[in-house]
């Protein structure tokens, strides 16, 4: 390949605008990477302490110990994060009144503010992923046009069109279209992954507030029925 027709040479020599272009794709790229890489650790490591909680919490382990042994709420995450929300204002409710449709349903608020926050820790930065999926072919594109209107100008300045003449702005437009297909093509399917792991993980968290919420509801009715016998 002629050194002046060789990639480097190209992305070195093409005009300022499509370089701005190429710089961008390029960060978006590298960006997007890192998020990719955080974000499969955090997913991974949220299965891992999901599979771990519901063994402990399934063992038949009492629930007061078990509350005891989960550290406090910024270090805990996933389903004994809603576990350590829920049983706490259980027990605080427990304290203040007797009825049961009170201390249920300030149960499930305190669960439904958890796995809210735990919805937020999952889905952090996913829409940047959403966004350099969506946005670099087109800013790819736009590199694309200015350099082959580049092509047009350079034509219409020569005195003899020859090939020679357009291929280099052809093909710096042709690679301002690589490269945001280069951006956009990991980061969409990363993207479609992670937010299927999120909404996976998610489904896990409110499937377990609801057994939990089941479980206080028979203590309860346990704790009234003894009560009036």
């Amino acid at each position: 390949m002629n050194d002046s027709m060789s990639i480097p040479h190209l992305i070195m020599s093409a005009s300022t605008v499509v370089q701005l272009v190429m710089l961008i794709l390029v960060l978006g790229s590298i960006l997007s990477w890192v998020v990719i890489f955080q974000r499969t650790f955090v997913m991974r490591r949220a299965r891992a302490a999901h599979q771990t909680f519901e063994e402990r919490f399934w063992s038949g382990v009492d629930l007061n110990e078990l509350y005891r042994e989960t550290p406090s709420e910024q270090e805990t995450q996933g389903a004994e994060h809603v576990f350590r929300a829920g049983f706490r204002e259980f027990n605080r409710l427990m304290a203040k009144t007797k009825s049961a449709d009170a201390i249920l349903d300030g149960v499930q608020r305190s669960m439904r503010v958890a796995w809210s926050r735990e919805e937020e820790r999952l889905t952090l930065h996913l829409v940047f992923l959403a966004t350099v999926a969506s946005a670099s072919p087109y800013i790819g594109l736009f590199g694309t046009v200015w350099g082959i209107m580049g092509s047009f100008q350079a034509l219409s300045m020569a005195q003899q069109a020859t090939l020679a003449t357009v291929a280099p702005w052809i093909a710096e437009a042709l690679i301002a279209t690589a490269m945001g297909l280069f951006a956009a093509i990991p980061a969409v399917i990363f993207y479609n992954r992670l937010s299927s792991e999120s909404d996976r993980l998610l489904g896990k968290y409110e499937d377990f507030a609801e057994e939990f919420h089941s479980i206080l509801h028979r203590n309860l009715q346990g704790r009234s029925e003894a009560g009036t016998a």
